[in-house]
């Protein structure tokens, strides 16, 4: 006997949505350019096979039962995947990537990128885009392990070599900021370290998978509160839950607002370069996707906006 997936094909399902569509067995075997016999045939061994009826078959017209007609609601959506996969792979085959996957450093604007994907999509690719966000050390890892094609926001140096390639992306400045009330906001300037020392720091986790990762601005013995992404730092200094650098353009608007207060500090300014990386293919060209963000972070005018547009992000 024939089990469910040797009768469900697209050539079935097609057969069934026929009948359905001229309303009986006599007229879908004309469309379709077959006998009658030869359809009720084909019809019998798909109703075997589910063990169901799909047809009432009380009158002259072909009525789904309600186990045909969610059978044909499901038929359609499978056929409509069947000619999607096939666009899909067409178009892989002109040099489109089945996936491309993206690490975004949690310092880099979302907006923007999200405004990038938005461009990506507009292009209606057959890739599927997948972002990670990831911090510090962790955004070149997910290049160099092979779980992502473009790093966005590294804070490594990147030294080009046959599989990775990697150009600046700007410099992105760090100012020390706490919440109004907290005791930093008053303490006389410039702040030395055994006086941040005593208070507690805000950190963002590495999301290195191997290794204890990097850190900055920590200070030995300081009490340190960890969060997963800048976001999530900003929004505990903003509550005086700590103190410590954030990106001046993340920091600005809440700044001018009066929820954040910059200190100036003993240590000098901290600016630190950030870039962009990306696996080169073994043999052949970069896939389309990758040509295409690629280009898009050649402009001077996307390197800026994914450093500075800090103040819009994921809800």
């Amino acid at each position: 006997m024939q089990t469910p997936r040797d009768v469900l094909t697209p050539d079935s399902l097609s057969m069934l949505l026929t009948i359905a569509s001229e309303g009986s067995f006599a007229g879908a075997a004309r469309s379709l350019g077959m006998v009658p016999s030869a359809l009720t045939y084909r019809v019998r061994q798909v109703e075997d096979a589910l063990d169901v009826l799909l047809f009432d078959r009380s009158s002259r017209q072909a009525r789904l039962t309600e186990a045909g007609a969610e059978l044909l609601r499901e038929g359609r959506r499978l056929l409509d995947d069947v000619d999607a996969v096939a666009n899909r792979v067409k178009r892989v085959a002109t040099g489109w990537e089945p996936q491309l996957t993206l690490a975004v450093d949690s310092v880099i604007s979302h907006a923007t990128v999200m405004e990038l994907c938005e461009a990506f999509y507009a292009q209606t690719p057959p890739t599927h885009l997948k972002i990670r966000e990831e911090i510090l050390s962790g955004t070149l890892e997910a290049l160099t392990s092979g779980q992502a094609d473009l790093s966005i926001g590294v804070a490594l140096e990147i030294t080009n070599n046959g599989s990775i390639q990697g150009k600046p992306l700007g410099d992105m400045l760090f100012i020390f900021a706490v919440a109004p009330h907290h005791p930093l906001a008053q303490a006389p300037e410039p702040l030395s370290d055994t006086l941040i020392q005593q208070h507690r720091a805000v950190a963002v986790a590495d999301s290195v998978q191997r290794g204890s990762g990097l850190t900055y601005g920590l200070l030995g013995g300081q009490d340190v509160f960890t969060v997963p992404s800048m976001r999530a730092k900003l929004e505990a200094q903003l509550r005086g839950l700590g103190a410590g650098f954030l990106p001046e353009s993340l920091a600005r608007p809440y700044i001018e607002a009066g929820h954040l207060v910059t200190r100036q500090v003993e240590r000098p300014a901290r600016v630190i370069r950030v870039s962009y990386a990306w696996r080169s293919p073994t043999r052949g060209t970069h896939g389309r996707a990758l040509q295409w963000w690629l280009q898009q972070l050649e402009s001077p005018a996307t390197r800026t906006a994914l450093l500075e547009r800090q103040y819009n992000h994921w809800d």
